[in-house]
């Protein structure tokens, strides 16, 4: 014969066990939203044209694709007025480092933004550096990742006028010695057309993605995974990228490589 005692221990054990499965389902939704990826857009003082960035750019899905983390030493190369590096700056933490590169002709593009996001020793965490493209001035090994962020393109554009052709063979191999063996490469770039190489950077600021994976290659970096977060069906890749048409909306491919 079953006791009340009996009864009441096993509605005490039953009435455990639903808590810990209320419990299981609570804390991850919980850790989600402190995501240093998160964090890191929620800091105080981002301006409203930071924010305004965000919600077309998804950051905080980018970089948690990228697996960028504390304590990493990652290069933000040509990111111009340093909208990335602000928030590496965050998820990286005290324990690791940002390191801005620029070269001249990026820095005076980009200087009007520089100077608000910089101004009053704002992110002195953040290294600025302005060098020369055929003399970045890394150590071997000394980067744990970097990153293009819509700006891959760029090696192969040449403006006479003020953006002097680089040589890019050469400019990827700089940064392939400097991430360490394992290391990660993250690019992002709005797509071109399927089987167009190179030349539409210098028309329309594109790049065909199937041919960055072959460059890339062909310069150690081996393309891990994608993340099709920032496409979008509608851009045909017809159009400059600062055509008023597509500015901001256009298909962007997001790859991840590992430095071999």
């Amino acid at each position: 014969m079953t006791t009340r005692l009996e009864i009441l221990s096993k509605a005490v054990r039953a009435a455990g066990a639903a808590l810990l499965l209320v419990f299981a389902a609570v804390v991850p939704t919980a850790h989600a939203a402190v995501s240093p990826y998160a964090e890191a857009l929620a800091v105080p003082g981002r301006s409203d044209k930071d924010k305004e960035r965000d919600a077309r750019d998804k950051p905080a899905d980018v970089l948690a694709f990228a697996g960028f983390k504390s304590g990493m030493r990652i290069a933000d190369v040509f990111g111009g007025g340093g909208y990335y590096s602000g928030i590496l700056a965050h998820v990286v933490g005290p324990k690791g480092k940002v390191l801005l590169v620029n070269d001249p002709a990026y820095a005076q593009f980009a200087a009007a933004d520089l100077a608000v996001r910089f101004k009053d020793g704002r992110l002195a965490e953040v290294e600025q550096r302005v060098v020369p493209n055929e003399k970045l001035g890394f150590n071997k090994g000394e980067l744990d990742a970097a990153l293009f962020v819509m700006s891959y393109h760029d090696l192969y554009f040449e403006d006479k006028a003020g953006f002097p052709r680089i040589d890019a063979g050469q400019f990827l191999d700089q940064i392939h010695d400097a991430i360490k063996p394992g290391g990660a490469l993250l690019i992002v770039d709005h797509s071109a057309v399927a089987a167009s190489g190179n030349a539409p950077a210098q028309t329309l600021h594109r790049i065909d993605e199937k041919w960055a994976t072959a460059d890339l290659a062909k310069h150690g970096f081996k393309l891990i995974k994608t993340f099709d977060g920032l496409r979008n069906p509608a851009d045909d890749r017809s159009k400059p990228v600062f055509d008023a048409a597509i500015r901001g909306k256009t298909d962007r491919f997001v790859h991840l490589y590992r430095r071999v």
